[in-house]
């Protein structure tokens, strides 16, 4: 976004960022004003399509990611259940359903892989109902068997 550009345009600064971050700069500076629409038409239809989940459901479950975690000196996986990621962005995007449809979210954790590798879920909720969201959140909490001082 805006703090990523301002940091891009100081070559002291620029030399700092990860090469996905000066990616993310580069790209944004390419966008075209009808890309820009296009991408904002898409956002509206699936804010849209949220919406008419919520008519029948409260709360969408979703991974909090599509990987486990890994290794710190990987950038970001390369290949997800056998499909190429084409971008950085691609290895995360479940994450970003709710933010592009303006939906309040929250991660809970739901447990370990077989390497002890943590998982956690996202609960999403209506547009501005972020209360039900926390309060789905900290029932569901109430129940893990690790939770704190238990």
């Amino acid at each position: 976004g805006c703090a990523l550009k301002t940091h891009y345009d100081d070559p002291a600064k620029r030399r700092l960022l990860k090469p996905e971050a000066i990616w993310e700069v580069e790209n944004a500076m390419r966008l075209t004003a009808p890309q820009i629409r296009a991408a904002s038409v898409i956002r509206t239809s699936w804010h849209r399509a949220l919406l008419s989940v919520f008519d029948r459901y409260d709360l969408i479950a979703l991974p909090t990611a599509q990987v486990f975690p890994f290794e710190v000196g990987t950038h970001w996986p390369h290949e997800v259940a056998g499909r190429a990621m084409d971008s950085y962005h691609r290895w995360m995007q479940v994450s970003a359903f709710a933010t592009l449809g303006g939906c309040p979210a929250v991660n809970v954790p739901i447990g370990f892989d077989d390497r002890s590798r943590p998982m956690g879920m996202q609960l999403i909720g209506r547009p501005r109902d972020d209360l039900a969201v926390l309060k789905a959140a900290a029932a569901y909490e109430a129940t893990l068997p690790w939770q704190a001082g238990a």
